[in-house]
């Protein structure tokens, strides 16, 4: 027969073990990508594409490594304040953005 204090102590371990699990598992960082494009617009998909290129060669691909959260303006400049406001409020690691300078 378990006594109380071996239930006790065994009780608290089991619960503690998801804790330490979970704090095991090393963190994803996140990512930022605001753009004044539309996601469908033929230039973004190439900067996106070269986006992803160099996040694969310093080791990081998408929703293996890393996360992004895309933001898109869709020309509509006057959202990318607010669109960068929120992505500034979320738990991410660095913003990036892209534009034509041609």
């Amino acid at each position: 027969m378990i006594r109380r204090r071996e239930f006790i102590t065994l009780l608290a371990g089991a619960a503690a073990w998801p804790l330490a699990a979970r704090a095991q598992q090393p963190i994803r960082p996140v990512i930022g990508f605001l753009s004044s494009y539309s996601s469908s617009d033929a230039f973004a998909q190439r900067l996106l594409a070269a986006f992803h290129q160099g996040l694969k060669q310093a080791g990081y691909v998408e929703n293996q490594n890393v996360t992004i959260e895309y933001r898109w303006a869709g020309s509509e400049y006057e959202r990318l304040t607010a669109l960068a406001t929120e992505l500034a409020r979320r738990p991410v690691n660095v913003i990036a953005t892209g534009s034509s300078s041609w």
